[in-house]
C-alpha cells in the first residue's frame, strides 16, 4: 500500500515530536510493507513567519492531496499581539475546514504504568481507564445562526444558537457506531434530551442509527450524569457521541482524569478525503528545543492514522504495542516521570519506540 502524509510540524515543540513521529511511521511502513511518503507543510506561526499567513495555499493542497495529515503543534507568545484574523490557531481552524472534518475522535487511556498521575482515586483508576470521545465538530453552539447581541428591554443580551440537521446527527453517530465494531461494541450516547428540543431528535436519530449496528449496544445518558460517570466509573464507558459543546467538556474531563496530557492523541475526520491527526497538548515554547518534550502523543497519533485514515489495525496495534513496552520498560519522559522511572529525552524516547517496533 502507498502512504502519503503530509507532515505540518507548526510551532513550540511541533517540530520535534513530529520528527520521532515520522520516524515511527516509516519503520512500521517498512516492517508491514508499506511504501510511504511523506511531504513536509507551514502552518500557524511558522507560515506567518515564512510567508505571512497562518494556512498558505500550498499547505491546503498539499494536505488534500494526501492519505492523511499529521500535526505538531501550533500557537505560542511570540505571535500573541497578532490581530485575530492573523493568530496561528486560525491556521488549524482553516485546515479542519478545508478538509470537511466533522468528527473528532479523543481517547483517553489511562495506562497502568501510569496510574500513579492519574487524578482518579486509586481503586477507580485500577480498573482502568479506555474512554473514545466522538465529538461533532462543525455545528451547534459554536456556529449555529443566529447569534450575536441585542438590546432586550434597554440592557444588552447575547445570544447563541443550538442547531442541528438530521443528516448532521447520523453522520457524526455513524462515526461512533463504526468506531465501537473496533472496540468494545458499546455506544454511549450523551445528550439532554428532558431539555432541549435538539437532544431529543439527536435520540431519536440515535435510536434509528443503532438498527443498523445490532452488534454494537447502545445507551443514552445525559450530559451532566455523563460527566460525573466519567469520574465515578470511567471504566464503563467504551465510546461515548455527543455534540459540539457537550463534547468539547466531557472529552477534555476525560483526558484530565488520566493525568497524562502528553500522552493523548486525537483524530479529526470527514466524510471523504484526508484525516488530520494531532497530540492534544499545545506547543510548549517554553521547552521547545530543550529535547525534552514527550512524543508519545504524536506516536500514538500516527496510531490513530493508521486505523482511522488508512483502516489499517495491525499497523495501529503494533504502534500502541511499543508504546507500551517502552512504559513497561520504565522510560518517561519528564512530564510523566515517576519516582524511580527513568528520564529519557524526546529524541531517545522516540528511539525506544522504534527498538520496540
Amino acid at each position: 500500500m502507498k502512504i502519503s502524509v503530509c507532515v505540518l510540524p507548526g510551532d513550540g515543540i511541533g517540530p520535534e515530536i513530529t520528527a520521532q513521529a515520522e520516524r515511527v511511521l516509516a519503520a512500521v511502513a517498512e516492517r508491514f510493507g508499506h511504501a510511504v511518503e511523506i511531504r513536509r507543510a507551514l502552518i500557524g506561526g511558522a507560515a506567518i513567519d515564512a510567508v505571512g499567513v497562518p494556512l498558505p495555499e500550498d499547505t491546503v493542497a498539499a494536505c488534500q492531496a494526501s492519505s492523511a495529515v499529521l500535526l505538531g503543534a501550533v500557537g505560542g507568545p511570540k505571535w500573541d499581539d497578532l490581530e485575530p484574523a492573523l493568530r496561528p490557531e486560525k491556521g488549524l481552524l482553516g485546515i479542519r475546514k478545508a478538509l470537511g472534518l466533522f468528527a473528532n475522535l479523543r481517547p483517553a487511556v489511562l495506562y497502568s504504568e501510569l496510574a500513579a498521575s492519574s487524578l482518579l482515586r486509586a481503586d477507580i483508576a485500577a480498573q482502568g481507564v479506555d474512554v473514545l470521545v466522538v465529538r461533532e465538530l462543525t455545528g451547534g453552539l459554536y456556529f449555529g445562526e443566529p447569534r450575536g447581541e441585542a438590546v432586550v428591554d434597554g440592557e444588552r443580551a447575547a445570544f447563541n444558537t443550538m442547531i442541528y440537521r438530521e443528516s448532521e446527527i447520523e453522520r457524526i453517530l455513524r462515526v461512533a457506531f463504526e468506531a465501537a465494531r473496533r472496540r468494545r461494541r458499546q455506544v454511549c450516547s450523551v445528550d439532554k434530551a428532558n431539555v432541549l428540543e435538539v437532544s431529543r431528535l439527536w435520540r431519536e436519530v440515535a435510536a434509528r442509527v443503532s438498527q443498523d449496528y445490532p452488534d454494537v449496544e447502545l445507551t443514552h445518558m445525559y450530559v451532566d450524569n455523563a460527566a460525573m460517570q466519567l469520574v465515578r466509573a470511567p471504566h464503563a464507558f467504551d465510546v461515548v457521541v455527543t455534540e459540539n459543546l457537550f463534547g468539547d467538556i466531557l472529552s477534555d474531563e476525560a483526558a484530565a482524569i488520566t493525568g497524562s496530557l502528553g500522552m493523548l492523541p486525537s483524530a479529526s475526520l470527514g466524510a471523504s478525503g484526508p484525516g488530520l491527526f494531532e497530540p492534544i497538548h499545545g506547543s510548549a515554547p517554553d521547552i521547545a528545543g530543550q529535547d525534552v518534550a514527550n512524543p508519545l502523543a504524536t506516536i500514538l497519533s500516527v496510531a490513530m492514522l493508521l486505523r482511522h485514515g488508512l483502516g489499517l489495525e495491525a499497523e495501529a496495534q503494533a504502534v500502541e504495542q511499543a508504546v507500551r513496552t517502552v512504559l513497561g520498560r520504565g522510560l518517561r519522559t519528564r512530564d510523566i516521570a515517576t519516582h524511580g522511572a527513568t528520564v529519557v529525552g524526546c529524541a531517545q524516547m522516540g528511539e525506544a519506540v522504534l527498538a520496540a517496533l
